[in-house]
């Protein structure tokens, strides 16, 4: 496993899990951020990432994606 921030441009990725505080884990989720989940990452800028999640564009911080594990 390793963080999304090391995921390519271009790949899509199934999420394993996600991690945080409760609060952060509730977040994600209701972004859709969920295990088993797919996601595809548009475009990374300084560690900041822009994924495609259940067809909608989402920008995640250096931050949160560092909880998301792929």
């Amino acid at each position: 496993m390793m963080p999304l921030t090391f995921a390519n441009e271009g790949e899509e990725i199934i999420i394993k899990k996600v991690g945080g505080n409760p609060a952060t884990r509730k977040f994600l989720e209701t972004l859709g951020f969920v295990a088993g989940g797919n996601v595809t990452v548009i475009s990374e800028n300084g560690g900041n990432v822009i994924v495609n999640v259940k067809g909608s564009r989402i920008a995640v911080s250096k931050e949160m994606a560092c909880k998301i594990m792929i």
